[in-house]
Order: C-alpha cells, then structure tokens, then sequence
C-alpha cells in the first residue's frame, strides 16, 4: 500500500488512517525510522518499561522475600509429620 504524507515544519509525519490500520498501528506506538538505500524504512519498535527501585522499595522486596522464606521454611517442617501420619496410618 502506498500513501503520500506530509513533513510538518516540526518533522511530524501523519500516517494516513487506511495505512495504520492496514500494519495495525494505534495512538502512543513507537517506530524506528531508518535510512536505507531505497528511502526511509519505518518499523515497529520494541519498547521496555525500565524501573528504577528506591531504597524503601527495595526493603519492601526484602521483607516480603524474608516472609515468603519463613513461611516456606514451615510449610517443609509440617510436611514430613503429615507424611510420617499418612504411612502410619496405611
């Protein structure tokens, strides 16, 4: 499909509505644009969040590991009595 567009004065470049739907493109998706010897190319991007932690979130992290062990920790001493009970009882 081939579409003329136009180059604003600030570099904005409108995608007509007939081309974004045809490549499945919506509001806030990113695009690499790159030269190649035919022209532009411009290709959906991949974008990653990236989150940065403070360190009261950190602590957070850390407590919650140090609750999810301790719980672990006794789930494993109750599971051998539970196992001695059932073969006691067969």
């Amino acid at each position: 499909m081939k579409s003329i567009v136009t180059v604003t004065s600030r570099g904005v470049i409108t995608l007509p509505a007939k081309l974004r739907e045809a490549l499945g493109l919506k509001a806030d998706d990113v695009l690499i644009a790159e030269t190649t010897p035919k022209g532009i190319l411009l290709r959906p991007a991949v974008v990653l969040p990236v989150e940065s932690y403070s360190p009261r979130r950190l602590r957070e992290f850390d407590a919650a590991e140090a609750r999810l062990t301790k719980t672990l920790s006794r789930k494993k001493k109750r599971a051998p009595r539970a196992a001695r009970r059932m073969a006691s009882e067969a």
